[in-house]
């Protein structure tokens, strides 16, 4: 008894809201800033970062259609997201519950919906890290690869989007795997937590990505008829195969002229 009151006094248990209740989550601190603050600040730089980058585009590309322009949004908003706030918690993973910087909070707010964010948990802590040196990098080629509209565009935009939506699919499915296999929950009881971050904020992933949705070819253009789908792997794989198909129609037809004159 005395050496398991021992135990107890030289292990405490840190005190946190997050679930499972029982996690040990070692130095845990309460975040210093409200919600409206951490999420006002986070869609002001993401404003400022967008804003810059159309500038640029339209300086360097002002003919580019407009649904490609807002692929490069994307795919800068996704890489800088990639690269710097989650490679922030590659980084950081074993501090994260005393950070109080605006990263650090941001991620013990998200991890009210997932707290294997704050017990560098194996699968998440790998998961984040191949997304960050992958994908970050990467999605900031496509941006690029889109403004001077170079031919390898569409490969590398699928292979990023494929990676995205297969690291979505693994972080869902480990997380449900745990809740009903295991009986372990790691997201408050709050409905929001799960709907809005647990599930949305990483669904996004999921729909941009491998989603066929619809835009207009162009902004100002209204017309159904010029309904065009969205990029990302859905198109890339559309117009490599058209590409793939023209490239082989061009060779039959070369094979099938230099048949014809071999015979006369």
């Amino acid at each position: 008894m005395a050496d398991y009151l021992l135990n107890n006094t030289t292990r405490p248990q840190a005190i946190h809201p997050f679930y499972p209740l029982e996690a040990d989550i070692v130095g845990y601190l309460a975040n210093k800033w409200s919600v409206p603050t951490l999420l006002g600040i986070f869609a002001g730089g993401w404003a400022v970062i967008l804003g810059i980058t159309l500038a640029l585009v339209r300086s360097h590309n002002p003919s580019l259609p407009s649904r490609d322009k807002a692929t490069i949004l994307w795919f800068v908003l996704t890489g800088t997201i990639h690269l710097f706030f989650e490679g922030y918690f590659a980084f950081n993973h074993a501090n994260m519950p005393g950070k109080q910087d605006l990263f650090g909070q941001l991620w013990k707010e998200y991890s009210f919906s997932d707290s294997r964010y704050l017990t560098s948990e194996s699968f998440v802590l790998c998961m984040e890290t191949v997304t960050a040196v992958c994908w970050g990098p990467m999605s900031f080629a496509v941006a690029l690869l889109i403004t001077y509209e170079h031919p390898l565009r569409h490969p590398l935009q699928a292979l990023v989007s494929l990676g995205q939506i297969y690291g979505d699919v693994l972080y869902y499915a480990t997380s449900m795997f745990d809740h009903y296999g295991k009986g372990l929950t790691y997201c408050r009881p709050e409905a929001y937590y799960f709907w809005g971050y647990y599930f949305f904020m990483n669904f996004i992933w999921i729909v941009i990505p491998g989603g066929k949705c619809k835009c207009p070819k162009s902004w100002t253009e209204r017309d159904n008829t010029k309904y065009r789908c969205i990029v990302l792997l859905y198109s890339s794989i559309s117009k490599s195969a058209k590409a793939f198909k023209a490239l082989d129609q061009q060779t039959r037809t070369a094979q099938g002229n230099g048949y014809l004159k071999k015979s006369s």
